[in-house]
């Protein structure tokens, strides 16, 4: 049969022993809320003949990289409408599939824009022990090509799909992958095989994977974007939740189309299937009850939805809870997928029109933090479908942990908004990269972003930033040191860019993005990435036996400066006490002194 076919070897025999189980788990994960929706109609019997391998273990597992690959090629193979393409390649050396779902078999990007419909990219394992995307989109698939249950969705859209982003991880498979989670039986793992975040590394683009699926979108230009994962955390009564940043972001016309239109109709289908939908579930400071409040904020563009959000185009977090069973996951995933299909589908005029509004839009100033109304509070309160808890002290750690018991109830809650832009940056003309820092511009072409390199040398007339006191975080995050505490001064200058330098203009779809990847203060800055770390070393330095008599005929010659010196002994006590400051003080005042440590090398054209 296809389906045993599909299922390898090594899981069959383990099944048929019993050897294959996360037993322990039950024991010691919060009691299972019963669920019977009315989605559990999608899934296909075992005996069907394009049922999908998770369907065919009953939902107990899901299948390999190789059992999914073969599985879309042979429905590839018979779907007419559906093509697969490879968009990269993973570090080992595994193709990331995307399959194309189009009713008029346009295949290629010029073929879906000519189509007129728009296109929806959907991706499932970004971290691919949260693999719930995947089974979703094989049924979903199978109905809307070679079934009859959703065929009607791709006369009015089309339909992107990449089963799993994080390959590599994914086959990093085990039984012990989600220690939190319940199902399937055996998983990947959260980070791929350089240990990396995928979901980290939408600004700084390390990773062969979200470098694939960016160019992916930047070739294919789909009008919406889905991330599919499984939360962590609290308990609470909703299977699915999802969101995407507010309308004091980057993209407030398609956040608007998303409120109004496509939340709606998700949280419609949802409860009609039986499924409970929430907003995405973040309690505020580092509690876990919902109880508390939740925080609804903007993503910085290291996130997917962030990064979709800063680059305009509609971008959605899911996040199914991940103490639901597998099939209850699954089959809520797939209800979502189908639904914003048919929304966009029907909404498509509106939907380009708020994406056509904000592409238009140029963002000045650019918000680079928020945070919430000085008041601290609350924008609403929520009715919160939670579960009950109780607070133990632990007789293993000494600490009072959080025990769920399994008992639906529903409270209100406290929705506390980041409204307020903290910290922003005019936006400039343009923003210039001497040619020397060509790893910068490497990676903003990565991203789409239009660079105009120079063949002859130019003067121009820009602002730069001079690093203050700037340290370096203790550890690394993401395979990078970042810098922990920051502040800049402005200067302007007349700076002259060599060959090859880039200008960066800002009037263009992608400016804000670039100028998020530039401005130094973006917690996602290219900068705070460490791109620039050179910058951060001395590298000219002077003896003492040659500044202290430099530094007494400086004093002798100008009382002006003998005056501050004296006032600066007096004032500060940490520099009277040292030497080296006291040295370092005089020879920043002289010509030798290096006027470009710790100057950003990127200007901003006025």
């Amino acid at each position: 049969m296809l389906h045993a076919a599909l299922l390898t070897g090594a899981i069959l025999a383990q099944m048929a022993a019993g050897e294959v189980a996360r037993a322990p788990l039950s024991d010691v994960l919060p009691p299972v809320i019963p669920w019977s929706g009315r989605s559990r109609e999608l899934a296909v019997p075992a005996s069907h003949a394009w049922v999908t391998p998770s369907e065919a273990s009953n939902f107990r597992f899901s299948p390999s990289y190789d059992d999914t690959v073969a599985w879309l090629k042979k429905l590839d193979a018979a779907a007419p409408e559906l093509q697969m393409v490879s968009i990269g390649r993973s570090a080992e050396g595994r193709d990331i599939w995307m399959v194309i779902a189009s009713k008029e078999r346009a295949f290629t990007p010029e073929g879906l824009r000519r189509s007129r419909k728009p296109t929806v990219l959907a991706q499932g394992g970004i971290h691919s022990g949260e693999i719930d995307g995947k089974d979703a989109g094989l049924m979903l698939l199978r109905d809307m090509t070679l079934g009859t249950r959703h065929r009607a969705l791709l006369d009015r859209a089309n339909f992107l799909f990449v089963p799993i982003l994080s390959v590599d991880a994914h086959e990093r498979a085990s039984q012990y992958g989600r220690i939190n989670q319940r199902g399937p039986e055996v998983t990947g793992w959260r980070t791929n095989a350089r240990n990396l975040n995928l979901n980290r590394d939408y600004a700084k683009l390390d990773t062969e994977e979200v470098r694939s699926v960016v160019a992916a979108i930047n070739r294919w230009s789909p009008d919406l974007y889905i991330d599919l994962h499984v939360t962590d955390g609290s308990d609470y009564q909703y299977d699915i939740t999802y969101g995407w940043n507010t309308t004091t972001g980057r993209s407030p016309a398609i956040v608007q189309w998303m409120n109004s239109t496509l939340a709606p109709s998700l949280a419609r289908d949802l409860a009609a299937t039986g499924h409970i939908p929430g907003p995405l579930v973040f309690p505020i400071g580092s509690g876990d009850d919902p109880a508390d409040g939740l925080n609804l904020g903007n993503s910085d563009p290291r996130l997917s939805h962030g990064w979709g959000d800063a680059r305009q185009l509609p971008a959605m977090l899911v996040e199914n809870h991940s103490l639901k069973p597998y099939n209850q996951r699954v089959l809520g995933t797939y209800v979502l997928l189908a639904t914003t299909l048919d929304t966009a589908g029907r909404s498509a005029e509106s939907l380009r029109r708020a994406i056509d509004e904000d592409r238009r839009r140029r963002i000045d100033p650019m918000p680079l933090e928020w945070e919430p109304a000085s008041s601290g509070q609350p924008v609403r309160t929520l009715e919160f479908a939670g579960v009950e808890s109780r607070l133990v002290l632990s007789p293993v750690s000494g600490a009072v942990r959080r025990e769920w018991l399994g008992k639906p109830v529903t409270f209100t809650t406290n929705i506390y908004e980041e409204t307020v832009v903290k910290l922003s940056a005019s936006r400039p003309k343009a923003y210039w990269i001497p040619a020397a820092w060509h790893e910068v511009a490497d990676r903003l072409r990565m991203h789409g972003i239009v660079l105009e390199q120079i063949s002859a040398p130019r003067e121009v007339e820009v602002e730069m930033y001079r690093l203050v006191d700037p340290k370096l975080a203790t550890t690394q995050f993401e395979g990078h040191v970042r810098i922990e505490s920051l502040n800049v001064k402005s200067e302007g200058r007349k700076e002259r860019f060599p060959t090859g330098s880039w200008r960066v203009p800002m009037d263009q779809p992608l400016g804000t993005l670039a100028g998020l990847l530039l401005e130094p203060m973006s917690a996602d800055s290219l900068l705070q990435w460490g791109f620039f770390h050179s910058i951060l070393q001395r590298t000219e330095y002077a003896e003492a036996y040659v500044l202290e008599p430099l530094a007494e005929k400086m004093l002798s010659a100008d009382p002006k400066l003998a005056a501050e010196f004296q006032k600066k002994l007096a004032a500060d006590e940490a520099f009277r006490a040292s030497s080296e400051a006291r040295l370092r003080w005089f020879y920043s005042r002289t010509p030798f002194w290096d006027d470009r440590w710790l100057l950003y090398p990127v200007g901003r054209e006025r």
